[in-house]
């Protein structure tokens, strides 16, 4: 366990249980929605942790005889569900924050509510912050949404322990203030909630890899075979911490079986000395062949995405 990426969820479940304690506790001697929204979202990060733990655990099975490409694929389903556990939290904020404002009460030992939130908030930012290291290390996007959640939970926290302190100086008649900030924290929530969906769909769609890796392949290839060397049909794209790479490598008609195995396993090895579990896989053409350029151009549609980046990757 303590060479695996799950470790790192189990600090996310134990902050979780306590952050769900002290906030409760921070709601039950106010009785401010606000803070029990953030209570609530609590609950979600729990919640989610514990599905991250479970689509975790299978997605670092090794491939079988059914999942060749192994089971990577399982840490989208985390973020995509983790997304919608937030929107479900986010209504439930809503309903406490309207019923709030048509029977408006003024929260109760807020100084004291306050300070637990806080406290709340450091325990989340710590747990963040060593998830985010095993977010990178392991190339994880589980680990990654699960830390980004806890870190919004954080200034979302932050930012209801700003608003509700302006009511320690203020008179009864501005307790409005403890469900509009609540309303405004759902706001945030939904956001958030939206932004892993998106980013689980991406992952489950095959989305090309990123800019900045096509360019390090693209290097690779050329590096390796040189600045004149053709290749087309460039495809890629990521299933958990696994990358996939593939394309038509065209070589002289004339090269030996021998020589264009050597080759391509030197452009697999820099390939993979630039990227981490990355699986390549290269097909070799003879250039002198017109079947050879099935293709609109030599570099395919990744190489074209290359260029035009390069070109007006300024203005953007």
């Amino acid at each position: 366990m303590s060479e695996s990426p799950r470790k790192y969820i189990l600090y996310s479940i134990a902050a979780s249980v306590l952050t769900m304690i002290l906030k409760s506790w921070a709601w039950y001697v106010t009785d401010s929605v606000g803070l029990l929204s953030d209570a609530l979202e609590t609950l979600v990060n729990l919640s989610a942790a514990l599905f991250a733990f479970a689509t975790l655990t299978l997605a670092l099975k090794p491939a079988d005889e059914n999942h060749a490409y192994g089971h990577g694929k399982a840490e989208y389903f985390s973020s995509g569900a983790e997304g919608m556990l937030i929107l479900v939290a986010a209504v439930g904020i809503v309903y406490a924050s309207i019923e709030r404002f048509m029977s408006p009460s003024v929260p109760q030992n807020l100084g004291l509510g306050l300070g637990i939130a806080l406290l709340s908030s450091a325990v989340n930012y710590g747990t963040a912050r060593i998830m985010l290291k095993g977010a990178k290390i392991h190339d994880s996007i589980t680990l990654e949404a699960d830390a980004r959640h806890l870190l919004t939970d954080v200034w979302t926290s932050i930012g209801l322990v700003a608003g509700l302190g302006i009511m320690l100086f203020t008179p009864d008649s501005w307790a409005f203030i403890d469900p509009l900030i609540a309303m405004v924290m759902a706001a945030n929530i939904v956001f958030t909630g939206f932004s892993l969906i998106r980013k689980s769909y991406s992952g489950l769609m095959d989305n090309t890899l990123p800019r900045e890796e096509l360019v390090l392949i693209d290097s690779a290839i050329r590096g390796c075979g040189g600045e004149n060397v053709l290749y087309h049909g460039l495809r890629t794209r990521k299933a958990g911490s696994q990358r996939f790479v593939d394309f038509h490598l065209l070589l002289s008609g004339e090269t030996t079986i021998y020589e264009s195995h050597k080759l391509c396993n030197e452009i697999e090895d820099c390939i993979k000395s630039d990227l981490n579990n990355c699986h390549v896989t290269i097909h070799v053409e003879p250039k002198e062949d017109d079947a050879s350029y099935d293709c609109e151009e030599t570099g395919g549609l990744c190489g074209s995405v290359i260029r035009f980046n390069e070109q007006f990757g300024d203005e953007e």
